[in-house]
């Protein structure tokens, strides 16, 4: 297992993640639903999206 390879995954993931989930806040707000989130909400959801984002990555070596 590569460390350096890992958390450049995780990282990039982790910096994705926010960018996911605003753009499905914004594609629902265009569509007249309003949401609102904690900060633990979006902690949760913050954490999550990046673990999807991490688990779709498919490694073809």
């Amino acid at each position: 297992m590569d460390l350096k390879r890992s958390l450049t995954r995780l990282i990039v993931a982790l910096v994705a993640s926010p960018i996911v989930v605003y753009i499905i806040l914004m594609a629902a707000k265009l569509a007249g639903s309003t949401y609102e989130m904690t900060n633990g909400e979006t902690f949760i959801i913050w954490l999550l999206m990046a673990l999807v984002i991490n688990l779709s990555w498919v490694d073809k070596r």
